[in-house]
């Protein structure tokens, strides 16, 4: 936090020359749990900001476009999913759009903190608001662990994994990348955010996590969506699957079907998503 004549702000270092920075109007949250500081801010621009470690989780303002490329995408390409696991994403907002779809009978998520859950329900109650339906069940475990014990179980798993240092590094390994595998269904689907491959340090974990998916899984594929409030914008989500292609196999006229409101994904957005620009296509070779 700091002071700008007066008026508080909080700054946000995407990188050693760059920060992010949003005026506050308030703080009305602030506190630390076994894992992580948690801090929840209001600014007028942006509504209710979640910060873990001083890093931006989620904005009201921006949170749909993150939600909805992370759960839509996949959904429109195997309307049929059954059993999601969700690795991190306490806040409650993939939930909030996967209780939507009638096909998806049982969401498991799991984190370690318990405590990032209840701020949630507290601070940010829409968003959280179907974290207690009846389809959800919440694991307080290591996600690997949890991930290690299950095969053929899950259509599709959602890793909403933190940046890649400390107690998050776990959920960027090659040996998590293979448990999640096991993990799936024949038609299984591994939708991760991929960082952004704007900023160097940024780019490097990208490649790095890219590497790992495509030793693991047969189908990977890259996708990209502006998201205001992250690093540069420009950020990343890698689709991978064991027989599933993100645009080969899209059902949009059975997901148009469905009726389902969103505010970012559409189903030519979806297409377009994985067109990605030239230097990106390079980053991604690089490693490929």
């Amino acid at each position: 936090m700091q002071d700008k004549n007066m008026q508080l702000w909080f700054s946000e270092a995407q990188t050693p020359h760059v920060d992010f920075s949003l005026k506050i109007n308030k703080v009305l949250y602030t506190g630390e749990s076994e894992y992580q500081r948690i801090d929840v801010l209001e600014s007028p621009e942006f509504g209710r900001v979640l910060t873990q470690n001083g890093q931006i989780t989620l904005t009201e303002k921006d949170e749909f476009i993150y939600r909805e490329m992370m759960v839509h995408v996949p959904l429109a390409v195997n309307p049929e999913i059954k059993k999601v696991l969700i690795i991190g994403a306490e806040d409650g907002g993939f939930v909030h759009d996967l209780v939507q779809y009638p096909s998806v009978e049982q969401i498991d998520l799991v984190t370690t903190d318990p405590k990032m859950v209840e701020v949630c329900k507290e601070y940010l109650p829409d968003i959280a608001a179907k974290l207690d339906d009846e389809k959800v069940t919440i694991f307080y475990e290591d996600a690997l662990r949890f991930v290690r014990q299950k095969e053929e179980v899950y259509d599709l798993i959602l890793v909403d994994s933190v940046d890649p240092f400390g107690a998050g590094e776990i959920l960027f390994t090659k040996e998590f990348y293979g448990n999640c595998f096991r993990a799936l269904t024949s038609a299984g689907i591994l939708i991760n955010q991929h960082e952004s491959p704007f900023y160097e340090e940024e780019a490097a974990t990208m490649q790095t996590v890219h590497r790992r998916i495509v030793q693991t899984f047969p189908i990977v594929k890259i996708y990209q969506a502006h998201i205001p409030s992250y690093p540069s914008g420009h950020w990343l989500f890698g689709f991978a699957s064991k027989k599933l292609h993100p645009t080969g196999d899209l059902k949009a006229e059975k997901w148009h079907g469905l009726g389902l409101k969103t505010k970012y994904y559409n189903t030519r957005l979806h297409v377009g998503a994985f067109a990605l620009p030239t230097y990106v296509e390079e980053l991604l070779k690089d490693v490929e």
